[in-house]
């Protein structure tokens, strides 16, 4: 049970983590060095910070492998992200590489768990 209780907070620093790609596009459309410029980036750095703290104590907890499988949701954080913030239009195409990438971390996780006998 702990260690869903790891991947769960695992995806949510990944989703945070995913939020820094919205940070950076807004400050890209402010001037530089202005004031909205600096905070959207204060908020990108001090995110880095707290990812960079979260994520050394969650490799203690499961394997890196798994860990670095599941890095790979922040694409489709960043397609919800897009959609609901920028109004990008989520394909099929998109959705087809979402399912693909839920597929391929599922594998890997699996396989892990299996070699480790969590299974």
């Amino acid at each position: 049970m702990k260690r869903y209780k790891s991947i769960l907070i695992l995806h949510m620093v990944l989703a945070v983590y995913s939020i820094l790609g919205i940070a950076s596009k807004l400050a890209s459309k402010e001037q530089f060095m202005s004031f909205r410029f600096i905070v959207l980036y204060g908020v990108v750095v001090g995110s880095l910070f707290l990812y960079a703290i979260i994520w050394q104590q969650l490799l203690k907890q499961i394997s890196l492998i798994t860990a670095y499988a599941n890095k790979a949701i922040t694409i489709i954080w960043g397609m919800i992200w897009g959609a609901v913030f920028f109004q990008e239009e989520i394909t099929i195409q998109k959705g087809i590489g979402g399912i693909v990438i839920m597929m391929g971390i599922y594998l890997v996780v699996s396989n892990d768990n299996k070699k480790r006998g969590e299974i």
